[in-house]
C-alpha cells in the first residue's frame, strides 16, 4: 500500500497528532485474527490526515479493529473513553496494536478520547459508578454536560460529549458515530468537528455515512476484500449507492422488490 501514500510534506508534520501507523513485520502465510482480514494485512504504512481520516468500507472490513487499535496504541481503553477509563466488559480487542508502531507528529494532544458507538451504554454506566465513589474532585458527569449520559437520548448524549468533552487541541478516534445520530445531527456534528479541527484538534472516524464523509480534504480509506487504499468520496460506495438510490427512490424499492 506503500507505494499509493507518499510521504506528506514535512512542514505538515506540526499539525499531526499521530502521522502514521507502520505495520512491525511482513505477514507470513499464517493469517490468524486479526491479520485475516484483507485491509488490516496490507496496511504495511497508514498515513493520517492532520484533520480529518475516514475509515470506510462493509461491515466486517477491518474498519473498528484499526482504530481500536489506534486507540490502544494512543493510550486510550479498548471499550472507549479517555486514558482515565479502564472498565472492561469483554476482553474482546485484537492484538493489532501489538502488531503496529506509531509515528507521532511533534505535539502531543491535550486531550485524548475514544467513541465507539456498540460500547457507548458502558462508558455511560462507568462514569456514574465513578462519580458514586467517594472523592474530592468534582463529578465527571460536569465534563459531559452535567447531565447523565443515560438520561439522554443516544443521539442527544453523543451531541453533549462533543459539545463539552470535546476539547481543543485534541485527538478523537471515533468508531461509527453516526449510530447515534439522525441525518440532521450529522450535519451538527460536521458542524462541530469543524469547530474542533479550527482549535487544532484531529479526528480519525470510522464510518458508513456518506454525510460525514463531505468533510473538506478529509482523506478518505476504502477497506474491502483487496485490501485498504485512498479514494475520493465519489467514489465510495456509499456515495455511489445513497446518490444512485436517491434519484429515483420508487423505483429503486421497486427493483429490489420484484419478485
Amino acid at each position: 500500500m506503500s507505494d499509493n501514500l507518499p510521504e506528506r510534506a514535512e512542514s505538515h508534520n506540526a499539525l499531526h497528532y499521530l502521522l502514521r501507523v507502520v505495520l512491525k513485520f511482513v505477514p507470513g502465510p499464517d493469517l490468524r485474527y486479526p491479520l485475516s482480514i484483507p485491509a488490516v494485512r496490507d496496511i504495511e504504512r497508514l498515513e493520517f490526515h492532520p484533520a480529518v481520516t475516514f475509515l470506510v468500507g462493509e461491515n466486517g472490513s477491518g474498519k473498528s479493529t484499526i482504530v481500536e487499535a489506534l486507540a490502544v496504541l494512543m493510550g486510550m481503553n479498548a471499550e472507549g473513553g479517555s486514558p482515565n477509563f479502564n472498565f472492561s466488559t469483554r476482553a474482546s480487542h485484537s492484538a493489532l496494536s501489538e502488531m503496529l508502531r506509531p509515528v507521532r507528529g511533534l505535539r502531543r494532544p491535550a486531550h485524548r478520547f475514544f467513541l465507539r458507538a456498540e460500547s457507548y451504554f458502558n462508558l455511560a454506566t462507568a462514569i456514574e459508578a465513578l462519580d458514586r465513589e467517594p472523592g474530592g474532585g468534582p463529578p465527571i458527569i460536569d465534563s459531559y454536560g452535567g447531565k447523565s449520559l443515560h438520561e439522554q437520548s443516544h443521539g442527544e448524549s453523543f451531541m453533549a460529549l462533543m459539545q463539552h468533552r470535546f476539547q481543543d487541541n485534541g485527538l478523537y478516534i471515533l468508531d461509527e458515530p453516526e449510530a447515534a445520530l439522525s441525518p440532521q445531527r450529522q450535519l451538527a456534528m460536521l458542524v462541530r468537528m469543524h469547530d474542533l479541527v479550527r482549535d487544532g484538534c484531529q479526528f480519525i472516524v470510522a464510518t458508513h455515512s456518506p454525510l460525514l464523509m463531505t468533510y473538506p480534504d478529509a482523506t478518505i480509506y476504502a477497506l474491502d476484500d483487496d485490501g485498504i487504499r485512498r479514494v475520493a468520496l465519489r467514489e465510495t460506495e456509499h456515495y455511489r449507492v445513497t446518490t444512485s438510490f436517491l434519484r429515483d427512490p420508487e423505483k429503486r424499492v421497486a427493483d429490489l422488490l420484484r419478485d
